[in-house]
């Protein structure tokens, strides 16, 4: 198995900027939003049974998945959110694996937003937290998403605290600052990792 290293922070922390920075070093970065978004895209079998479960209001008029009207509504009714989560782990867990086999990079970085939620920390060599203020997540997450504070509020409070995941940190990104303030954070750590990963591979041989 490739060196992991998982990164997760909250949401408007900034993981997709410290992500796109590893990348830039020639790092294979799999991120589980992005599966989570590729399984249910139109014409895969995911968005079908989505529609034949929840009805035709959970489609946008093209034939996408309305990401708004279904998250409203698991919100309000968490039953639900346990049939669409049976249906959508195992696809994104199958593709998953199957980007982890074709990683080629020394490290592989693994996006999990809910890596916390889902006690999925242990599945990772090194777990890297994207750390911001409570503030800076919610004007992020207002700006960026168009929604309330209270909106913004709800989801901060349905997420693992900043404490639990700082709990399970090997390494921190502070992200309070401007993004190009991360490039010399991810360079300190890639060189880090590329240390760790050669070890691991060193000890697998001996």
């Amino acid at each position: 198995m490739t060196y992991t290293v998982a990164l997760t922070g909250g949401i408007g922390s900034g993981k997709s900027t410290v992500a796109d920075a590893f990348f830039r070093l020639g790092i294979n970065v799999i991120d589980a939003d992005i599966i989570a978004r590729q399984v249910v895209e139109p014409g895969m079998p995911a968005l079908a049974a989505i529609e034949e479960y929840f009805g035709p209001q959970m489609l946008t008029s093209d034939g996408a998945l309305n990401r708004r009207a279904l998250r409203e509504h698991i919100f309000a009714h968490p039953d639900d959110k346990t049939w669409l989560n049976s249906l959508l782990h195992p696809l994104i867990q199958q593709e998953t694996q199957r980007q982890f086999q074709q990683a080629t990079s020394p490290y592989v970085l693994w996006v999990v937003p809910l890596l916390v939620e889902n006690k999925l920390y242990h599945r990772a060599d090194r777990v890297l937290v994207v750390d911001v203020a409570r503030e800076t997540q919610l004007h992020r997450t207002m700006q960026r998403d168009k929604v309330s504070r209270e909106h913004a509020e709800n989801i901060l409070a349905a997420q693992a605290s900043r404490e639990e995941r700082l709990a399970v940190a090997d390494d921190i990104i502070n992200n309070n600052g401007t993004p190009d303030a991360i490039a010399s954070d991810v360079a300190r750590l890639h060189a880090r990792y590329l240390q760790l990963a050669a070890q691991a591979v060193s000890q697998e041989k001996s």
